[in-house]
């Protein structure tokens, strides 16, 4: 119980404390001599039914649960067919299954700084009650989650999720024709379910909304505090070696570092039969001169067999990535689907033998598809903590890559 050694490695000036106060109150408008207003949603109602866990609205039916891990679960997801007077399957069971996060200081004191929020910290675990009228609007519908504490006991979070309708101006569908002064526009209205997970410095905002015309949208967004470190630097034209970062302020570096997603979407797309599609744009040529174009596009569509076939890195090549029940059809004899549409596309760049992306290699590919496995429900392994990259999404594909059948 005695310090028997101490050493200073380095010593740096204490960042000032100038110019990094955060709260609002404290603050100047950043406006030019108006002040921002609030904006109130008047709605005749909540818009939507909540039973339970089980939310209804518009031509959706889900089931919404709190996790420890992963914090907000999105299952049983249906939309309603009015010509079969019925609700079809979507999405069995959706959630954010790691958010992994490197940063790229290979210094002593910041190597080992490569966190996994979800598996390590628990997205659930660190979620914050909701603030009415500020992390959500005035006609939502609050909801509490519970855990089980240290000693075994419940413990509550009050308000950890928040339901509301969203309709922000925009255009869901619209047309006029060009002969007919008959205009037709229908509004953007959709249902965004809600959750804030503070981890450490940063603030999550893990966003599902449901739109009418069948989509689902997931978004998350960051906020919060950057992490730094001190160092002497005051101006950049001090730096004489690589400083892995950003001079923000005097002595204080923004290290580098990524934030990367994971989600595990368990589509069952009007039943459990479904198959991925990756459906290609391929340019063909005229050469038999039965047309004075000289080339033109069509789509070429390949089924995935094995699990290899279901990594994907997202590239300039335009490709549809597509899950289908191939028993089921549509009036025209398409197979019904659903179209995976990615937003922006990064990938790693550590090399894949460095610790930290061994633990994180489940970001080695945007998508992966594989077959169901119960076990097989957290990306960065069942035991996420001090783990070493044995028990994640990069093993069981390579374990299961020359199955038949992927879905």
């Amino acid at each position: 119980m005695k310090i028997t050694k101490y050493y200073d490695r380095l010593r740096v000036p204490v960042p000032k404390a100038d110019e990094t106060e955060y709260r609002k109150s404290k603050l100047k408008s950043p406006t030019f001599g108006q002040r921002s207003q609030g904006i109130t949603v008047v709605e005749e109602g909540p818009g939507f039914d909540v039973d339970g866990h089980s939310i209804r609205w518009a031509n959706w039916e889900f089931h919404l649960s709190y996790d420890a891990r992963a914090g907000s679960i999105i299952s049983l997801a249906s939309i309603y067919d009015t010509e079969k007077n019925k609700f079809r399957r979507v999405l069995y069971k959706g959630y954010v299954s790691e958010l992994f996060v490197p940063y790229m200081d290979p210094t002593k004191d910041w190597y080992y700084k490569t966190f996994f929020d979800a598996g390590e910290y628990g997205l659930g675990l660190c979620a914050f009650s909701l603030e009415p009228l500020k992390d959500c609007p005035a006609n939502a519908v609050f909801m509490d989650g519970y855990y089980a504490g240290q000693d075994g006991l419940p413990v509550q979070i009050p308000n950890v999720f928040c339901v509301f309708q969203k309709y922000a101006g925009d255009i869901m569908w619209r047309h006029t024709e060009t002969a007919i002064p008959n205009k037709i526009v229908r509004e953007e209205v959709s249902l965004v379910v809600r959750m804030v997970s503070t981890v450490g410095n940063y603030d999550y905002i893990i966003d599902w909304e449901f739109k009418q015309s069948g989509s689902i949208k997931v978004g998350g967004g960051l906020t919060g505090i950057l992490e730094v470190k001190g160092e002497h630097y005051t101006h950049t034209d001090q730096f004489k070696e690589d400083i892995y970062g950003t001079l923000l302020a005097d002595n204080t570096i923004g290290v580098y570092h990524d934030h990367f997603l994971t989600y595990h979407l368990d589509l069952d797309v009007d039943g459990e039969h479904n198959s991925f599609v990756k459906a290609k744009l391929q340019r063909k040529r005229v050469t038999d001169g039965s047309s004075l174009r000289k080339s033109y596009w069509t789509v070429v569509k390949e089924t995935a067999k094995t699990e290899l076939d279901g990594r994907i890195k997202l590239g300039l090549e335009p490709t549809e990535l597509l899950v289908v029940n191939p028993n089921k059809k549509t009036k025209m004899g398409n197979d019904v689907g659903y179209r995976l549409i990615p937003g922006s596309q990064v990938g790693p760049l550590l090399s894949y033998d460095d610790y930290p992306q061994i633990r994180g290699a489940f970001t080695n590919y945007n998508l992966w598809v594989t077959p169901y496995n119960k076990s097989e429900k957290w990306v960065g392994g069942q035991y996420a903590d001090q783990s070493r990259g044995d028990d994640t999404l990069a093993i069981w594909s390579s374990r299961y890559e020359n199955k038949a059948q992927i879905l």
